[in-house]
């Protein structure tokens, strides 16, 4: 999670921020504009959780491995 952060805030530092986040508070704005306020709240705390999940998982190639035979039985599938 660290490693990704770095990565972000380098790119942030060699891009304009300020294009970058005109850009992305507009995107937010669009979506207030559609959905309403609570629908981009849920869009928002859904994609955070699948982020959150995403890098705990596929951060390490091993957790992956284990949570998947934790879901299926080593000798069945692989």
């Amino acid at each position: 999670m660290e490693r990704l952060l770095s990565r972000i805030f380098e790119k942030l530092q060699n891009a304009k921020a300020g294009a970058l986040f005109s850009f992305i508070f507009f995107v937010i704005a669009v979506l207030i504009c559609i959905f309403g306020i609570l629908k981009t709240l849920f869009i928002a705390l859904f994609t955070l959780a699948g982020f959150i999940v995403g890098a705990f998982l596929f951060g390490d190639e091993s957790r992956f491995k284990k949570f998947l035979d934790r879901i299926l039985p080593p000798g069945r599938v692989r």
